[in-house]
């Protein structure tokens, strides 16, 4: 933890050093100010979804367990709207300073990119990624008056089947539509804006099946009110065990949904190592990890680097479905 009363070491010696580079250059980088006085005030997380899902419980999580270790509040800041595009926009425009942060999603940038103009879409590299945080995954999920017990079920059917997504440019619509593709299923695609509502379709059985997140649609799986019939992550869920995955049901379906804390672009580096060490002393509380059991999450905590790599292989590989498959996320085909 940063403890306060050593602060005024830290800014005499950073002056020092800023003398120093005056009298040699004639000049003080303008970096090394900020990054001393870090944190200068709240450091506010922006999410880019509404109050209440899964993104704004993960961000809520960290910032508070991050705060206390830096020593100063992190705000959650929830601006929803186009998958969360116009949130990581405007985190991006605010000064490189570490006091303004982005809780991101991987569908954004692996994703939604299939589904909008290049105007709209959001790249990595606009961003400073922090750490990853923990995967998300899909499941398949069936109405009781459907009558689809299995994968088997739904790809034998040998009919018209409704299936609600998430969203336009979102996993869920993504995972289903390359699914019914592969399995050759003909089927009608009905949108929703959250998982919520997807779920409540299916409940009452207004689509056949739908694509949830699996802690959003676990109370209704574990109640007996819908039938999981695969998840769409590498491995079998933890949470889940008895499910298959897509991948071993035949299926080249790989899609999760990731999250991870970043910075807008050439914030200091020492401001992110602190902002890093914050989140990695959040990530070894009792409380973090209980929470991400209760929520069905699986610890993804990578490193910045491995998040950009990992989402952009993620990125070519959608890509190269949807082409594949002729497939537009937009519906304009």
């Amino acid at each position: 933890m940063m403890h306060f009363p050593t602060r005024r070491t830290v800014l005499g010696a950073a002056s020092a050093v800023a003398l120093l580079a005056m009298t040699a250059c004639g000049n003080v980088a303008a970096g090394s100010t900020s990054s001393a006085k870090f944190p200068s005030g709240p450091v506010n997380l922006t999410v880019g979804q509404a109050a209440g899902g899964s993104t704004d419980l993960i961000a809520r999580a960290i910032s508070e367990g991050a705060s206390k270790t830096l020593g100063a509040p992190m705000p959650v800041v929830n601006k929803p709207g186009a998958n969360g595009a116009l949130a990581t926009k405007e985190v991006a425009g605010k000064p490189a300073d570490g006091q303004n942060l982005l809780l991101v999603t991987a569908s954004l940038i692996t994703i939604t990119p299939l589904a909008v103009t290049p105007e709209e879409a959001v790249s990595i590299d606009d961003l400073d990624i922090i750490a990853g945080l923990s995967q998300d995954d899909y499941v398949l999920v069936a109405s009781k008056a459907s009558g689809l017990n299995s994968i088997g079920d739904l790809t034998g059917a040998g009919r018209n089947i409704t299936f609600g997504t998430t969203g336009v440019g979102t996993g869920s619509q993504l995972a289903q539509t390359v699914l019914f593709k592969q399995a050759n299923v003909k089927g009608t695609d009905v949108p929703f804006d959250s998982g919520k509502p997807a779920l409540t379709a299916v409940l009452g059985n207004q689509v056949e099946v739908s694509t949830i997140q699996l802690g959003e649609a676990m109370p209704q799986i574990q109640a007996g009110k819908v039938t999981p019939l695969l998840v769409f992550s590498e491995e079998r869920n933890s949470f889940l065990p008895e499910v298959p995955t897509a991948k071993e049901s035949g299926y080249d379906v790989p899609v999760a949904q990731y999250r991870a804390v970043a910075a807008p672009k050439g914030t200091p580096q020492d401001v992110k190592d602190k902002l890093l060490a914050a989140i990695q002393e959040t990530f070894k509380t009792e409380s973090y990890k209980e929470f991400n059991k209760k929520n069905m999450l699986t610890p993804k905590e990578i490193s910045g680097a491995e998040v950009v790599t990992q989402w952009k292989d993620y990125a070519a590989k959608y890509k190269s479905l949807v082409e594949k498959y002729d497939i537009s996320l937009s519906g304009t085909k």
